[in-house]
């Protein structure tokens, strides 16, 4: 099975890395010539993921039709984009392997919904998890949630995927390890602003405990299950996410934390926190699903600079008191 990688991030380079581990070919797409021509003269992504020497099997490319004869396709552009980017292709009934976090602007879909949409002959399967891109392309364990309704599929994707080192775990409940990997990005901004307020970290294992209920509540309102959303894809990412400067979104939340605007925080950074995009995107699919989700509601506050990030925390602190569950 030849893997194709569209979009040369840090996460979509790891992922390479990972399928072109035994030395199988892998093409990896990159929407920057610069990007395609170090990967290619140097092995090495010295734009998103420097300092990490990648496999002399991973060529990269920047025209899409250099895909056609991979078997199977692992999507790693930034949720926002991925509509666009899949329209331009011919993709057919390869399967199409999700690994962008995110849900669409304007229409409220989880990358799984666009792709049936856009792409609509192409099984849909889902990798998500606890990933620093960093330590799964420099061979650290790791271990992953692959979702896919299809059983036969999923066991063909994770034995193709599989290394000693990266580990996939089956599940058919695409939905759940969708909203795990997308909710989770805006509970990192909310404990990024804990840290950066320095409010301890007693604070910090509150808020990743009641964001947990929050992905819970949502997840299982938009048909994912929970036991799903308690596993590698929902809380081992959370987890994750929610403790360490690796993470982008927690590292945007840092920022507002200390003060800094949102603004300036965005127009700073070369890779992409998803979860500043997620976030208002969330607020409103929970609104309508009738679902109460307080630390996002927070979150959205502190990117549109509606309110000062101290009023935002006392305004949470001082909720009314309620039962746990």
């Amino acid at each position: 099975m030849k893997i194709g990688v569209i979009g040369a991030g840090a996460w979509g380079t790891a992922l390479a890395q990972v399928a072109a581990s035994d030395g199988a070919p892998v093409t990896l797409w990159a929407l920057e010539p610069e990007v395609v021509d170090a990967v290619n003269a140097t092995h090495e992504n010295t734009h998103y993921l420097a300092g990490v020497s990648l496999n002399p099997a991973i060529r990269a490319t920047g025209s899409l039709a250099d895909l056609d004869d991979c078997d199977a396709l692992l999507v790693v552009t930034p949720a926002q984009h991925v509509r666009r980017v899949l329209s331009g292709m011919t993709v057919g009934t390869r399967p199409l392997v999700l690994c962008s976090k995110g849900i669409e602007a304007g229409t409220q879909k989880l990358v799984s919904e666009i792709v049936a949409e856009v792409q609509p002959q192409a099984p849909i399967a889902v990798i998500s998890g606890p990933t620093f891109a960093a330590e799964v392309a420099r061979g650290l364990p790791t271990a992953v949630t692959l979702a896919c309704a299809d059983d036969a599929a999923a066991q063909a994707l994770a034995e193709r995927m599989a290394q000693p080192y990266f580990r996939p775990y089956l599940s058919n409940d695409v939905v759940g390890a969708e909203i795990g990997g997308a909710v989770k990005n805006v509970l990192a901004i909310a404990c990024g602003v804990v840290e950066g307020l320095g409010l301890g970290l007693n604070a910090r294992a509150a808020l990743i405990a009641r964001g947990f209920a929050e992905m819970t509540r949502f997840g299982t309102a938009r048909g994912a299950r929970a036991e799903t959303l308690g596993g590698l894809s929902g809380l081992g990412d959370l987890v994750l996410t929610c403790s360490s400067t690796q993470s982008r979104n927690f590292s945007l939340g840092h920022g507002l934390g200390e003060g800094r605007p949102a603004s300036e925080l965005l127009a700073d950074r070369r890779t992409v926190a998803e979860g500043a995009f997620t976030a208002p995107v969330l607020h409103q699919a929970a609104r309508a699903a009738g679902v109460e989700m307080p630390v996002v509601e927070a979150v959205c506050a502190l990117l549109e600079n509606s309110a000062p990030v101290g009023a935002v925390v006392a305004d949470m602190l001082s909720r009314p008191i309620r039962a746990e569950t």
